[in-house]
């Protein structure tokens, strides 16, 4: 098989859907279903049964992929391997984050980046959520992901790295807590948390409006420095805050809830650096970031697939 024809086989056994391989390949979707066509008339036998509604592997297709897929990650790694070494990608970089399941995948990137960059020194910090741009201007680190939107003059923002449901994070006590879903104007009938400055102004807008989507107005509480400190507030009866639904996983404990919008836009992710302080070690983590979270299923699906592989629930 040529290097296309396993990559995109590969990719086809990951999403079991030929517009979106054909999307992360970047080819059309009919050179996708020409390739997968083309290798098995080679094999003499399917690899994938097709339908109207859904894609499934067969027991063949199945075995082709366990026997190559880590072949050509191994390839992938030491063509990396080289290519750094050819690059001198070597020294420092720190990266920033601010939540914990961000936190997680980073570390998750960071293993990974290190077999292929054993020279760079991969350093992973908690940034505060009250002034996100803060340590990166400051020089305190090089890289850093945060929630979207990001209209800073300064800085590059990369391709979203993880897209996350938006949640409503409450005491158990509250009233909401005894629905199922909430609509982003149930939000005029609670007391919502909110941000210190720096924060850019778009940005609290956008998480944390001062009105509902009618105009109906969002009363605000008190404001955070540290995403620890809206896990305690809320607990205290203080308020409500969105969160993304990864915080499931991580800040569940007694007294708290956490209850799904039904129409409230996604919470997105994405890297972000100094414009003129990009360099090659950081273009090739991020590089990284991106094929590791593509491996895992992309944006979307990229955490609980993480959970899943480490034993997870």
């Amino acid at each position: 098989m040529e290097r296309q024809e396993i990559e995109i086989f590969l990719t086809l056994a990951e999403e079991l859907h030929f517009g979106r391989t054909a999307e992360r390949v970047g080819v059309s979707q009919s050179r996708v279903s020409q390739t997968i066509a083309r290798v098995e008339r080679r094999i003499g036998a399917k690899l994938f049964e097709r339908s109207s509604r859904r894609v499934t592997m067969t027991a063949i297709g199945e075995q082709l992929r366990d026997g190559i897929g880590p072949a050509q990650r191994r390839i992938e790694e030491e063509i990396a391997k080289a290519t750094a070494a050819g690059r001198g990608i070597t020294g420092t970089l720190r990266i920033g984050f601010s939540g914990a399941f961000t936190g997680h995948l980073l570390h998750s990137v960071a293993a990974v980046f290190a077999r292929r960059h054993p020279g760079v020194d991969v350093q992973i910090r908690q940034v505060q959520i009250s002034d996100p741009y803060g340590p990166l201007r400051a020089g305190d680190i090089d890289l850093q992901v945060t929630e979207l939107p990001v209209a800073e003059a300064d800085l590059t923002t990369g391709p979203v790295l993880l897209s996350q449901p938006r949640v409503l994070l409450m005491p158990s006590t509250h009233p909401f807590a005894r629905r199922e879903t909430l609509s982003v104007e149930d939000l005029a009938e609670a007391t919502l948390l909110t941000v210190t400055r720096p924060v850019p102004a778009h940005w609290l807008d956008h998480h944390f409006p001062r009105q509902t989507p009618s105009g109906r107005p969002i009363p605000h509480g008190q404001a955070i420095t540290h995403w620890e400190d809206a896990l305690s507030l809320v607990l205290a009866g203080k308020g409500v805050t969105p969160v993304a639904a990864a915080g499931v996983r991580y800040y569940a404990r007694p007294g708290l809830v956490f209850r799904p919008f039904g129409d409230a836009p996604r919470i997105e992710y994405a890297f972000i650096w100094p414009t003129d302080h990009e360099t090659g070690r950081l273009r090739a983590f991020v590089g990284a970031a991106l094929e590791h979270v593509r491996s895992l299923g992309g944006p979307t699906r990229a955490l609980e697939t993480l959970w899943e592989s480490e034993g997870g629930a």
